[in-house]
């Protein structure tokens, strides 16, 4: 089963320490939205000034300890990069050379994958990007998380051992009008998906933009494939990927009434007043090699 994986935190801290006759640190801190408190303030003033005083090395280590005075968790302003992917399998004569950017050749994908691995990244999962985004809460160092549109078999097929070989976890957002077609998952296959630790998400019945919706749309588009989804995975299906990457405030407020807890764009600008269903994501050029990955993530999320 795959999990979340490696809970190490990842490390986003500004500290500066001199050496006061080899005995006595001065530390300055600084963590983004949050203020160093008053207690945190007189513990590290009162170890500085007994700094000549016996044992005062562990005390003070104690100290830092309890009060959590050096910060390793990442910051909420610091986007954390989202990758999207579709199709994984070799090209055809048939593919133009526009779609082929969206087609990744299986060993272009396990390049990416392993690039990422031997980099130090670490997949995690959107209930905790979405965690971080809202609290701040820590991250494990070097996140990412890896996405995959439109529920094609070659995901299943291909891409998942590389994911499973990698240690990986990925988020699947399904359009429920092609289940089971050819060249599609089936219903079994998300149900395995699901059943191996991996996030089903909804990406509507049939790829139309929200952005044009009326209100029966919304049911066609939305709550049954919320639905079906849920009968298929028997799990709450809590996050959505807008179709072209398109969204509007009125495609926000069905979600939340819909008790989505989550939504992802692709490239566009992350909404200020509603960053949990702007979830920036960008698309995994299939001319990339591991390190032009890791460079475009970088460049795109800071």
């Amino acid at each position: 089963m795959v999990s979340g994986r490696n809970t190490m935190s990842g490390i986003n801290k500004t500290v500066i320490i001199e050496t006061m006759q080899q005995d006595v640190y001065t530390i300055f801190l600084k963590k983004r939205g949050q203020i160093v408190t008053l207690m945190q303030f007189i513990a590290l003033a009162f170890f500085i000034c007994c700094a000549n005083m016996p044992g005062y090395r562990a005390l003070s280590q104690q100290a830092f300890t309890a009060y959590g005075s050096i910060d390793h968790s990442p910051k909420a302003t610091t986007q954390i990069p989202v990758l999207c992917y579709h199709q994984v399998r070799e090209w055809t004569a048939a593919d133009s050379k526009s779609s082929r950017v969206y087609i990744m050749p299986v060993e272009t994908f396990h390049r990416q994958m392993t690039a990422l691995h031997d980099s130090g990244y670490h997949t995690i999962l959107p209930a905790q990007l979405i965690d971080y985004l809202k609290t701040g809460r820590s991250l494990p160092s070097k996140p990412v998380l890896i996405t995959f549109d439109d529920g094609t078999i070659s995901q299943y097929t291909n891409a998942l051992p590389v994911l499973e070989q990698t240690g990986f976890n990925a988020v699947f957002f399904i359009m429920t009008v092609t289940l089971g077609r050819p060249g599609y998952l089936s219903s079994n296959q998300v149900r395995a998906l699901s059943a191996r630790g991996f996030i089903i998400g909804c990406h509507t019945w049939d790829h139309h933009n929200v952005t044009a919706y009326n209100d029966i749309d919304w049911k066609k588009q939305l709550i049954q494939p919320t639905r079906l989804l849920e009968q298929i995975t028997g799990k709450e299906i809590k996050y959505f990927a807008y179709p072209f990457g398109a969204w509007n405030r009125n495609a926000v407020q069905q979600l939340k009434a819909q008790k989505y807890a989550g939504a992802f764009q692709l490239a566009g600008k992350q909404n200020t007043s509603e960053r949990i269903f702007t979830i920036r994501r960008i698309i995994a050029d299939s001319h990339w090699s591991g390190a032009q990955l890791i460079h475009a993530m970088k460049n795109s999320f800071r």
